[in-house]
C-alpha cells in the first residue's frame, strides 16, 4: 500500500451526535483502505475500530470475461498508434473507422462469451457492455465516419436495428407457429419491422395476413406497394440529395393522399402503418413498447419525416424526441444522457459522462485515443499540464498495473503517453510484486529496452538480498553483478570464502568459473574468482602457474589480510611436491608474507603448528631451490 504524507481524509458519518462516527481513507496505488474512527463531542478521540477494509476502486480487472476485451483492445490499440501522421486525413479515414468497428467487434465476442456462461441475464456487467457498444457504435457513426445527410439515418437505422434485435427472434417464432397470421404477436412483427425501416421484411410478413383475407387483398396490394416504393436514399447512385427528397415527398404525398381518401380505415393495424409512414408522432408513442426507447423513436422519426436531416439539425430532434418520449416527471438515465450528447455533438460531455457513469477507465481512454488521432480533441487541453487523451489512458494504465498479469499491457499505453508516460511507467513498474526470478527477468527486459537503468538496478538489488535470505549464494551473486552493486557483491563474495572455510568446496562453480570481467565490479569478488582459478589450475595439475596466481593473491594485495593463513595452506601441498614448485624468490616472499601475518600476535591469536609446518615446509623448499638454481647456474 501507498504510503502517504498526510493525515487520511475523514467523513462525518450522519445520524450521531455525542460520539460521532467518520471514515478515514488512505488511497493506494490500485485500492482505498477504509477504517472507522470515533470522535467524542468535545473533539478528543475515543479510539478506533479495529477493522480496516480494503476496497479496490477497479474491481473490472479482475473479471475473466473482461481480461478478454482488456487483451483484445491491446492489440487494436498498439495498432492504432503506428497510423502514420503525415497520411492525408481522407485516406486514414476508412482505417480509423475499421479500428473502430474492431474495438466493438471485441465489446460484442464478450458480450457472446457472457452469454455462454448464463450470466448475461443476472449479471450488470452484460447490461454494461450493451451499454458500451450502444454509445461506441454511435460516436462511430457521428464523429468517426461523420455521415453527411442522407447517409446518416441510413447510419442511424443500422445503429438502432444492431442494438433492438430482438424483433427477428420473435418473427421466427411468428413464422415458426401453425398459423403464422393469428398468432398474437403478429402485428407487433410487422409494424416492429416497419418501425426499423426494413420494408422488404414487413412485406414479406404481411402476405400471411393477406391470404388470409381475400375480401381485403386490394388494401393489402395497396400497402404493399407503398411500402415496396418508399426511397432509400443510395449514397452509391448518381442520385443526388435533392433529387431524392424529391422523389420521396412525392412518395409521400402519395401515402398521405391514401389516408385522406381513409383507404385503411376498416383496418386499424394497416392504418397505423400508414400513419407511420408519414411519421405521425402520436400513433408512434402509441407504440413505446414496440420503440422501448426514445433513440429508437429518434431514429424512426426522422426516417418517416426528416430522412435528409443534416448532423448540425441532429441536436434539435434528439432533445425534443427524448422529452416527448420519456416520462416528464422521470429523471434521465446516464446513458440518455451521454447519447444526448452525443446527438449534441459535444464530445467532451459524452467523455465527461462516460467518465462518471463508469466504473473503470477503458472505455474512455480507448474511445478518446481514437478521437484524438481522428484530431476531433486538438482543442481541449487539461489545465494541469496533459491533454485529455493522455491524462485517460495514463489513468487506465495505472489501474492494469494492479493487476498481476495485466500490467504488462499497460506498459504500451504508458509508451504511447509522450509527456508523462515515462514518469509513471517508472513509478508504476517498481510497484511490480517481484514474485519469481522469471517475473523479474521479464521487468528488466522492460526496463533495459527503455533505458530505465536505475530501475533495472534496483529490482536487481532487491532480488539479490531476497537470494541471499534464502541462502541461495550464486543466484544473489549474479543478481548483485547485474545490478553493478560493488558493496552486496562484496558481502557475497565474503560469504562463499566463509562457506569454503567452513566445507572444503565451492559452490556454483559454474557461475565462478565464467564470471569474466564482472570479477572487476569488487576487490573480493575479484579475489573469489581468482581464488577459484588458482584450485582450477592445482585440479589441473599446472602446479607451477598455480604457484605463482597464489603468490599474486597476497603480493599485490588482492587477498584479504584474514585469507592470508588459508593461502599459505594451500601452498604446503605445492612446498612437499617432489619437484621443486616456488622458486628460491618466491619461496622468500611466502616467507615475508608469514611473517607479516604473524609478526605483533600472541601464540593465542595464531595456529602454532601450522605455523612451525609452514616454516619448516618453507626453509626446505628455500634449499631445495637454491640448489636446483645453483646447479643449472653451474
Amino acid at each position: 500500500m501507498e504510503e502517504v504524507d498526510v493525515e487520511p481524509t475523514t467523513t462525518p458519518i450522519p445520524g450521531f451526535d455525542s460520539n460521532q462516527k467518520h471514515l478515514g481513507f488512505v488511497w493506494g496505488p490500485g485500492d482505498i483502505l477504509v477504517y472507522e474512527t470515533i470522535y467524542k463531542a468535545s473533539g478528543g478521540s475515543a479510539g478506533g475500530c479495529p477493522f480496516v477494509h480494503e476496497v479496490r476502486k477497479d474491481e473490472d480487472i479482475y473479471s475473466p470475461i473482461l481480461r478478454k476485451l482488456f487483451n483484445e483492445s491491446h492489440h487494436i490499440f498498439v495498432g492504432l498508434q503506428r497510423i502514420r501522421e503525415d497520411l492525408p486525413s481522407k485516406n486514414k479515414k476508412p482505417q480509423f473507422v475499421s479500428i473502430s468497428k474492431n474495438y466493438r467487434s471485441v465489446i460484442r465476442a464478450c458480450m457472446e462469451e457472457l452469454q455462454q456462461v448464463a450470466v448475461y441475464h443476472n449479471d450488470s456487467l452484460g447490461n454494461t457492455l450493451l451499454s458500451l457498444e450502444l454509445i461506441w457504435n454511435l460516436c462511430e457513426v457521428l464523429f468517426i465516419d461523420a455521415a453527411p445527410a442522407g447517409s446518416l439515418v441510413l447510419h442511424l437505422l443500422d445503429w438502432v436495428r444492431l442494438h433492438k434485435a430482438d424483433v427477428d427472434e420473435k418473427a421466427r417464432e411468428v413464422l415458426a407457429s401453425e398459423s403464422p397470421a393469428e398468432h398474437q404477436a403478429y402485428w407487433d412483427v410487422v409494424i416492429s419491422y416497419v418501425l426499423q425501416g426494413r420494408m422488404d421484411e414487413a412485406r414479406q410478413v404481411l402476405v400471411k395476413q393477406a391470404a388470409l383475407q381475400p375480401a381485403a387483398r386490394v388494401m393489402f396490394k395497396l400497402l404493399d406497394n407503398l411500402l415496396m416504393k418508399m426511397p432509400i436514399f443510395n449514397p452509391g447512385e448518381t442520385q443526388t440529395l435533392t433529387e431524392f427528397d424529391v422523389k420521396w415527398r412525392h412518395w409521400r404525398e402519395e401515402v398521405d393522399h391514401c389516408l385522406q381518401d381513409q383507404s385503411f380505415a376498416s383496418n386499424r393495424h394497416l392504418e397505423d402503418i400508414c400513419k407511420i409512414l408519414v411519421g405521425d408522432e402520436d400513433v408512434l408513442l402509441e407504440y413505446k413498447e414496440l420503440l422501448s426507447t426514445w433513440y429508437h423513436f429518434l431514429v424512426t422519426r426522422l426516417l418517416f419525416s426528416h430522412p435528409t436531416v443534416k448532423p448540425t439539425e441532429l441536436h434539435y430532434y434528439a432533445q425534443s424526441s427524448m422529452h416527448m418520449f420519456l416520462d416528464t416527471r422521470s429523471v434521465p438515465e446516464p446513458l440518455d444522457s451521454i447519447l444526448l450528447a452525443a446527438f449534441e455533438f459535444d464530445i467532451h460531455q459524452v467523455i465527461k459522462d462516460c467518465s462518471i457513469a463508469l466504473n473503470n477507465w477503458w472505455f474512455v481512454g480507448h474511445l478518446t485515443d481514437l478521437l484524438d488521432h481522428c484530431k476531433l480533441l486538438q482543442s481541449h487541453n487539461l489545465h494541469f499540464g496533459s491533454n485529455l487523451r493522455e491524462f485517460l489512458l495514463l489513468e487506465y494504465a495505472s489501474g492494469l498495473f494492479t493487476h498481476h498479469s495485466l500490467w504488462q499491457l499497460a506498459v504500451d499505453y504508458f509508451d504511447h503517453c509522450p509527456e508523462f508516460g515515462r514518469v509513471y511507467l517508472e513509478l508504476q513498474i517498481e510497484r511490480v510484486p517481484l514474485d519469481t526470478e522469471r517475473k523479474a527477468l521479464k521487468v528488466i527486459r522492460i526496463c533495459e529496452q527503455r533505458q530505465m537503468t536505475e530501475q533495472v538496478r534496483s529490482i536487481c538489488k532487491i532480488m539479490a538480498k531476497k537470494a541471499l535470505r534464502n541462502n541461495r549464494l550464486g543466484s544473489a551473486l549474479s543478481w548483485s553483478i547485474r545490478a553493478k552493486d560493488a558493496a552486496f557483491a562484496t558481502l557475497i563474495s565474503e560469504r562463499f570464502l566463509q562457506d569454503y572455510c567452513a566445507k572444503g568446496t565451492f559452490s556454483d562453480l559454474d557461475l565462478i568459473d565464467n564470471l569474466g570481467p564482472a570479477m572487476l565490479l569488487s576487490d573480493r569478488l575479484t579475489f573469489l574468482g581468482k581464488y577459484r582459478e588458482f584450485h582450477r589450475l592445482y585440479g589441473e595439475k599446472r602446479f607451477s602457474d598455480a604457484a605463482k596466481l597464489l603468490l599474486s593473491l597476497m603480493t599485490a594485495k588482492i587477498a584479504p589480510h584474514s585469507f592470508w593463513m588459508t593461502l599459505l595452506t594451500d601452498a604446503l601441498p605445492l612446498l612437499e611436491q617432489k619437484e621443486v614448485i616456488f622458486s628460491a624468490d618466491q619461496t622468500h616472499e611466502l616467507m615475508f608474507c608469514l611473517e607479516e601475518l604473524t609478526s605483533g600476535k600472541s601464540d593465542e591469536d595464531i595456529e602454532t603448528t601450522k605455523i612451525e609446518l609452514l616454516r619448516l615446509a618453507l626453509a626446505r623448499n628455500l634449499a631445495m631451490a637454491i640448489v636446483k638454481e645453483g646447479t643449472v647456474e653451474v
